[in-house]
C-alpha cells in the first residue's frame, strides 16, 4: 500500500474512494466506470497541482518517503550485473554504504551508494544509511580500485548524514570523510554522482565530489538537516519548514547556485509512485553523462572536477 504524506491527504481521500468504487464494481453488476474515470481525472489533476508547487519542506518529506527507491532497487533497475565488494581492509564492513563492480547497459563501472533499508530490520542493519568511518574507507578502497583499472565511478547519495555516534568519532569519522572526498577529487576516471533522496552534509559529499552531480527533482541536498538548522538558529525543530526555505535545499535552487549540474525528472507524484520509471530516467541521465566524460583524458577529468568545486560560491 502507498504511504501518503501529510500534504497528500486530499489525494489520499480521492484515491481511496476510487479503490472502493473499483471493489464495488468488481463484486457487483453496477457499472461505475464513468464515476471512476471522473474521479481518476480529478485525482490526477490534484496530484499534478500539488507537486507543481511543493515547498522545500514538502520536498524534504518526499525525499525521505519510506517507499522511495533505495540502493538495492537501483542495483536491480540500473545494472545487468553487480558484484558487491565488502570491507575497508582495516576494521569492518559497513552496510550503510554498499559498493561493487557493475555493468550498466554493458558499461563496466564501480557502483557505490548509501542503503537506508526499507523495513525495521533492514533499516537497523544498514543504520538508516548513516555510514561510519569504515563505510567511507570502503568507498575510498573501491574508488582507488576503479582508478587502478580504469573504471568510471557512479555514486548514489541517500543519507541524512554520517553516523554521529561516539564509536564513529573514536574511529576517525571526520578524517575518513575528508579522505573520501579527497579520493573523489583525485580520481583519474570519470565520476558521476546522483543525489537520489537526502544528501546530508559531509556524509553525502564524501562520495559526491564528482565530475557531474545529478539530482532527482524532489531530492534535497544540504549541509545540515532542516530540523538541525532550526534547532541551532531558533532552538526548536518546529521551525524546520522555515529553515528548509532559507537553506536552498531543492534541486532548482542548487542548480542555480552551481552546486549540482543536472536535474533528473521524477514521475508525477515522486519516484516512490513509479519506481521503474524513475530508475529508467536516472539510468539514461547517468549514461549520457558518462558518454560526455569519456572524451576527457585523466588530467582533464581531475582539472574539471577541481575547478568545478573551487568555483562554487
Amino acid at each position: 500500500m502507498l504511504t501518503y504524506l501529510d500534504f497528500e491527504k486530499p489525494i489520499e481521500e480521492l484515491e481511496t474512494r476510487i479503490e472502493d468504487l473499483r471493489d464495488t464494481a468488481a463484486n457487483g453488476s453496477i457499472d461505475l466506470e464513468g464515476d471512476i474515470a471522473k474521479l481518476e481525472a480529478k485525482a490526477s489533476k490534484l496530484l499534478r497541482e500539488t507537486y507543481s508547487k511543493l515547498t522545500p519542506w514538502q520536498k524534504t518529506k518526499v525525499a525521505r518517503h519510506p517507499q522511495r527507491p533505495h540502493f538495492k532497487d537501483y542495483v536491480a533497475g540500473l545494472t545487468e550485473e553487480f558484484v558487491p565488494l565488502a570491507g575497508d581492509r582495516a576494521f569492518a564492513d559497513d552496510p550503510a554504504i554498499i559498493g561493487g563492480l557493475a555493468r550498466i547497459d554493458g558499461r563496466k563501472v564501480m557502483l557505490i551508494g548509501h542503503e537506508k533499508g526499507d523495513d525495521t530490520a533492514s533499516r537497523l542493519k544498514h543504520n538508516f544509511g548513516m555510514a561510519k568511518p569504515e563505510g567511507y574507507r570502503k568507498a575510498i578502497r573501491l574508488m582507488a580500485l576503479a582508478d587502478k583499472f580504469g573504471l568510471p565511478v557512479v555514486s548514489l547519495v541517500d543519507t541524512s548524514g554520517a553516523f554521529p555516534g561516539v564509536q564513529a568519532e573514536e574511529r576517525g569519522q571526520a578524517e575518513a570523510i575528508a579522505r573520501s572526498t579527497e579520493q573523489c577529487l583525485a580520481l583519474g576516471v570519470p565520476m558521476v554522482a546522483a543525489v537520489v533522496g537526502e544528501g546530508g552534509s559531509g556524509g553525502a559529499i564524501a562520495i559526491a565530489a564528482a565530475n557531474r552531480v545529478l539530482m532527482y527533482e524532489h531530492a534535497v541536498y544540504s549541509v545540515i538537516s532542516p530540523e538541525g538548522c532550526a534547532s541551532i538558529l531558533w532552538r526548536t525543530a518546529d521551525k524546520a519548514a522555515d529553515a528548509a526555505e532559507a537553506m536552498k535545499v531543492t534541486a532548482g535552487d542548487l542548480k542555480a547556485l552551481g552546486v549540482i549540474d543536472r536535474i533528473v525528472e521524477e514521475p508525477l507524484g515522486g519516484a516512490h509512485r513509479e519506481r521503474a520509471e524513475a530508475i529508467a530516467s536516472l539510468k539514461k541521465a547517468i549514461l549520457e553523462e558518462l558518454d560526455g566524460l569519456s572524451k576527457l583524458n585523466r588530467q582533464q577529468l581531475i582539472d574539471q572536477r577541481r575547478k568545478k568545486f573551487l568555483a562554487i560560491g
